[in-house]
């Protein structure tokens, strides 16, 4: 099938249930995009995102080029188009592109955000498709996308960046690297493989499915690694929002291939590194607050002092 045929049936609106999987390049891009699509199988049961930094002045052909060489509908990002399964979608020039419940939003490219669109689109795709979110930085220059890795993180996703050896300019996926926002990293033609392996496992895990109750057995181990962190942090999850950790922990368990929420609560017993990853993973979105001495500062200087201005001692303060 020719890619002007594929392109002339439009993806129809499906349910949010699916892996959506974020992929930002800059220069040296076409090649690792090329590779990379050439692993994916046609009926993955997940939907592609490309981000590029293209110039402005110039309509992408990507979608003519990618189409050549996969039989997976490749498809220009248009107004408001709905993700669906076993789809390619690529983003046009002098557009910056925004996830939004399934659907794919595009505004015009404004100064401010023209090498930022990778950070956009991931921090949206983490905010919407949560533990379904994954991100991928391929070769480019500067450090778009570890902002958005991070925030893919952040809600349960999982991150990948390309390894130096095969990325044509590696300063994209190595800031990433740098930043400890990175799962794994790899060539692009060994990513595909281990996608299926984390969503396969993620999938069975029953306490990432946050919409049913654990099993008994799950529960008690659940309770004992939140006593156990408690133990070696310092630090009390008992009131942290049972949700997430539960998709922290199903992240945990889908990285390290781990099935029963048992057998990883043996791995943590015995091993102090998981225990240090599981524990940075819960404390992402925090702790760059709780480390900021200005923060607390201008609270007790300037907010604080406001706040109870004029206030009697009985007069509540809701914040």
């Amino acid at each position: 099938m020719s890619s002007d045929k594929r392109k002339e049936v439009p993806p129809v609106a499906t349910p949010q249930d699916f892996p959506v999987v974020g992929i930002g390049a800059s220069a040296g891009g076409l090649d690792a995009f090329r590779r990379l699509l050439k692993a994916i199988p046609d009926n993955s049961g997940m939907a592609f995102v490309l981000v590029q930094h293209l110039d402005p002045l110039h309509e992408s052909i990507l979608p003519e080029i990618l189409s050549r060489i996969t039989a997976i509908p490749v498809s220009e990002i248009t107004d408001d188009i709905h993700l669906t399964p076993n789809h390619i979608y690529v983003i046009p020039a002098n557009k910056i592109l925004t996830a939004f419940d399934g659907v794919l939003k595009l505004t015009p490219r404004d100064k401010i955000k023209t090498n930022l669109a990778i950070d956009v689109f991931f921090t949206s795709l983490a905010d919407v498709h949560k533990e379904l979110a994954i991100g991928i930085v391929l070769s480019g220059k500067g450090d778009d996308g570890t902002v958005g890795l991070k925030a893919i993180k952040e809600h349960g996703g999982v991150s990948f960046a390309q390894d130096q050896e095969t990325a044509a300019y590696g300063d994209m996926p190595q800031s990433a690297v740098n930043a400890g926002v990175v799962d794994f990293v790899l060539t692009p033609e060994e990513m595909p493989e281990k996608l299926r392996e984390i969503v396969r496992d993620y999938q069975k895990s029953t306490i990432g499915n946050t919409q049913e109750e654990i099993p008994k057995e799950d529960e008690t181990a659940f309770k004992s690694m939140i006593i156990l962190l408690q133990e070696r942090s310092g630090v009390d999850f008992t009131y942290y929002k049972q949700n997430t950790i539960r998709r922290r922990i199903a992240r945990r368990m889908a990285i390290g291939k781990v099935g029963k929420l048992a057998d990883y609560l043996n791995i943590l017993m015995g091993d102090k590194t998981e225990q240090q990853a599981l524990f940075q993973d819960l404390l992402i979105p925090v702790t760059s607050f709780f480390r900021d001495p200005n923060t607390f500062e201008a609270l007790r200087e300037t907010v604080f002092p406001a706040l109870f201005k004029n206030k009697a001692a009985e007069e509540p303060v809701r914040i």
